[in-house]
């Protein structure tokens, strides 16, 4: 089992996340659910779930993405303020898996939206999403030096 409290200097601030589910079977949503349960708690790191896009850092989507979530999924992305990530939990958002060939898909997550964190598995164990959404953090943060630099040059 990995030790959570390694990504204590991970999670230098709070961090708030959003989800959606484009079109999974909600095995990956239940997975999610769990890392703020009591046993993980993930909220003592400094993630957070928060209901609306607009005051979230990063998006974690869950499933294929199906034709009717196409244009609701892009204007979640859209709402988010930058810098922002995205985080693909599950197979069936990175590639589509068993529904790949499915009459209605558009795709998996990467063709509609760009993701910068998979977290592969399915679902995926809490431990993995914790370890992806560090990752997206580290990203974060990246970008946030990057736009300071530029700030300063101006």
């Amino acid at each position: 089992m990995i030790k959570l409290e390694k990504y204590m200097e991970v999670f230098p601030k709070s961090l708030w996340v959003t989800t959606c589910n484009s079109g999974s079977c909600n095995g990956c949503d239940i997975e999610i659910v769990a890392t703020i349960s009591p046993r993980y708690d993930i909220e003592r790191l400094g993630m957070k779930l928060v209901g609306t896009p607009r005051h979230a850092d990063v998006l974690i989507v869950t499933g294929p993405v199906t034709k009717f979530m196409t244009k609701k999924l892009l204007r979640i992305y859209n709402q988010m303020p930058d810098p922002k990530a995205v985080v693909c939990v599950g197979n069936c958002g990175a590639s589509g898996d068993v529904f790949y060939k499915s009459y209605n898909l558009d795709g998996p997550v990467d063709r509609i939206i760009p993701v910068d964190v998979y977290v592969h598995g399915c679902p995926p164990r809490p431990e993995a999403i914790i370890e992806g959404v560090a990752k997206a953090v580290l990203k974060l943060e990246t970008l946030r030096g990057e736009s300071r630099k530029v700030g300063e040059v101006q």
